[in-house]
C-alpha cells in the first residue's frame, strides 16, 4: 500500500485538476495512492479506510469482494475518502483511460463531499478517527478479552441503523431569552376551547364547569409529560442508549464508536444517486472536453457505458443521477419549468418550448442557468428531495422508468405500470430512511418499572416480525431490563416484548398501560 503515483498519472492528476477548477468544481486536496486488486478488497471491505477496528464481518466483506473479483463479477474502479484532504485509490494494474476518467470522478465526489450540506456535520478527519476507533477497541480486547468485546459489536451493529440523520441539523438548546418568552406565551394562553360570544351568551357557550375540567385535565397532561422519559419521541435510539442504558464506560465508549461511525456514514446512504451522478456528469464532461485522445475513445465509451448500464427492474444510481442532472440543466436553459409551462397541455408546444434559449456555445463551469441550477441542486438536496422536486412524467417515459415483474411464462421482464404517481411513491418509499423502519424511544421508564418502550412509525410498510423480534433481545441485553415494541402488523396493532427469557406479542387495546409520552 502507500505507492506513490508513477510520473505519467500524477501528471494527468494535476493537469484534469486544473480543468475540474475551470469548471467550478471545487474540492480538498486530494491523495491518490494505487493498490492491487487485492489490496482495494481490503480496504473497501473496511469501508473505503486504511484502519478499522477487527471484527469478523469485515473478513466476511473482503472474501465477497476478493471472490467477486476473482471470478470476474465485479470490479473496483476506485474509492474515495470523504475527508480533508481527500483520500483516492487507483487500480493497479488499469490502463492509462480508466485512470483519466477515475480521477475526473474522483475531482466530482471531493467537490460534492465538500459543498453538499448533507455533509456538512461530517467529521473531516475521519481517516485519523477512524485509526483512534481501531486502537482503542483493540485495547479493549487485550482487557477484557476478544470474544466478549466482538460479541458486544455484534449487538451494537445490529443496531446501527437506529439513529436520526436529520438531528446534526437539529437546535439542541434553545437561548435563554427564547425559552422565557415560550413560558411566558404558555402563563398567558387562552384554553384552547373558548368560543367567541357575547358576554350575556358567554356562559352558555362557553360553560364554566366544562372550561374548568377541560383546565384539570390539560393540567394532568402537561404534568404526566413533564414526567415523560424522554419528554418527546426520540429517534436517536443509540443515542439515548448511550445516555441512559446501564453500561461500563468502555461499553459506552465502544457504543459512541459505532454510533459516530453510523452518522459519518449516514450522509452517503442519503445521496446515493446524487452523488454518482455528479461525479459521472463532470468526469463524462471533462472527459470528453478536455481530457480524451482519440485513440482512447473506444476504450472510454465501452467502460463509461458499462458503468451506466441498466436493465429492467434494476436502479442504477450512475444512470438514473446523470440523467436527471442533465435533464435538470435542459429544463432551466430552455425554460420548461413554472406555472405557465406546467399549465401547457399541447404536447407538441411543450416539445418545443424554450428551444430558441438554450446555449448555442459551449457552456464552460456555471455559464448557463442551466448549470447554475444543477450547482444549486448539487448543494441542497439528498436523494428523496431530488426525485421528489425533479422528476417528471416526461424524464420517467424517457427513461423508462415502469415497474416490472418477471413474468415465468415467458422469462422476461415486462412492464406492471406506467403511472407516473405511482412509480414515484415508489423509488421515494425505496429511498425514504435507505428502506429501513422507523423505531422511536417512547418511554425509558414503562410501567414505572425502567421498561424501554419503543414504536414504530408506520410508513406503508410493516416490520419483519422475525427481525422485530431478534432486534429486542439484542436491545435487552444492552438495557438489561425488559423492552417493548409497538407496530401495526396487517392493520392490527401489535405490542411485542422481551423479557430476557421468551418473546411474546399481544393486541394493544385499552386494558395495556399507556407510555407517558404520546406517539
Amino acid at each position: 500500500m502507500n505507492r506513490r503515483l508513477p510520473a505519467d498519472i500524477a501528471e494527468q492528476a494535476d493537469r484534469i485538476a486544473e480543468f475540474a477548477r475551470l469548471e467550478s468544481l471545487d474540492f480538498y486536496p486530494t491523495v491518490f495512492e494505487q493498490m492491487t486488486s487485492e489490496e482495494m478488497s481490503q480496504v473497501a471491505a473496511y469501508g473505503g479506510f486504511p484502519q478499522r477496528y477487527p471484527h469478523w464481518r469485515f473478513g466476511m466483506e473482503y472474501e465477497r469482494l476478493r471472490k467477486q473479483h476473482r471470478y470476474g463479477l465485479g470490479r473496483i474502479y476506485e474509492m474515495v475518502i470523504n475527508n480533508n484532504p481527500c483520500y483516492a485509490y487507483l487500480l493497479v494494474d488499469n490502463m492509462m483511460v480508466d485512470h483519466k476518467t477515475v480521477i475526473a470522478h474522483v475531482y466530482a465526489h471531493c467537490d460534492f463531499f465538500k459543498n453538499n450540506y448533507w455533509f456538512s456535520k461530517t467529521n473531516r478527519r475521519m481517516i485519523d478517527e477512524m485509526a483512534n476507533h481501531a486502537t482503542r477497541i483493540r485495547r479493549y480486547m487485550d482487557r477484557h478479552g476478544v470474544e466478549r468485546v466482538e460479541r458486544l459489536i455484534d449487538t451494537y451493529l445490529s443496531l446501527e441503523n437506529l439513529i436520526d440523520p436529520h438531528s446534526a441539523f437539529m437546535l439542541r438548546e434553545r437561548p435563554r431569552g427564547e425559552v422565557r418568552r415560550r413560558a411566558r406565551e404558555e402563563d398567558e394562553r387562552r384554553p384552547a376551547t373558548r368560543y367567541p360570544a357575547k358576554t350575556y351568551m358567554d356562559r352558555y357557550i362557553n360553560p364554566p364547569e366544562q372550561m374548568a375540567r377541560e383546565q384539570e385535565e390539560d393540567r394532568k397532561k402537561e404534568e404526566k409529560a413533564k414526567d415523560a422519559f424522554p419528554p418527546t419521541p426520540m429517534r436517536d435510539v443509540l443515542g439515548f442508549l448511550l445516555e441512559h442504558a446501564p453500561l461500563e464506560d468502555w461499553e459506552a465508549d465502544i457504543l459512541a464508536i459505532i454510533r459516530e461511525e453510523a452518522y459519518y456514514f449516514a450522509p452517503q446512504g442519503q445521496t446515493k444517486i446524487m452523488n454518482e451522478g455528479w461525479a459521472s456528469y463532470w468526469h463524462s464532461t471533462l472527459m470528453t472536453r478536455y481530457i480524451l485522445t482519440a485513440e482512447e475513445l473506444v476504450d472510454y465509451c465501452e467502460h463509461h457505458s458499462g458503468t451506466l448500464a441498466t436493465y429492467p427492474g434494476r436502479l442504477n444510481p450512475y444512470k438514473l443521477g446523470i440523467e436527471l442532472l442533465r435533464d435538470i440543466e435542459n429544463r432551466w436553459n430552455t425554460g420548461r419549468f413554472g406555472p405557465a409551462y406546467d399549465a401547457c397541455d399541447d404536447m407538441a408546444v411543450r416539445r418545443l418550448w424554450g428551444k430558441d434559449k438554450a446555449p448555442k456555445h459551449r457552456v464552460v463551469g456555471r455559464g448557463s442557468p442551466g448549470r447554475e441550477k444543477i450547482f444549486e441542486v448539487r448543494a441542497l438536496y439528498n436523494d428523496v428531495t431530488f426525485l421528489d422536486e425533479f422528476l417528471t412524467p416526461e424524464f420517467v417515459d424517457d427513461q423508462k422508468l415502469y415497474q416490472y415483474r418477471h413474468d415465468p411464462a415467458t422469462g422476461r421482464m415486462v412492464v406492471v405500470t406506467r403511472d407516473f404517481e405511482k412509480i414515484k411513491q415508489q423509488l421515494l418509499f425505496m429511498l425514504t430512511n435507505h428502506a429501513q423502519p422507523y423505531i422511536y424511544v417512547v418511554d425509558g421508564n414503562y410501567r414505572n418499572r425502567g421498561e424501554l418502550y419503543l414504536a414504530h412509525k408506520h410508513t406503508g410498510a410493516d416490520l419483519d416480525v422475525k427481525y422485530a423480534v431478534e432486534t429486542l433481545k439484542e436491545l435487552h441485553r444492552i438495557w438489561k431490563r425488559p423492552v417493548h415494541l409497538n407496530a401495526r402488523i396487517d392493520d392490527d396493532p401489535i405490542l411485542f416484548t422481551f423479557d430476557g427469557e421468551q418473546s411474546s406479542q399481544q393486541h394493544i387495546d385499552d386494558s395495556l398501560d399507556h407510555p407517558r409520552a404520546k406517539f
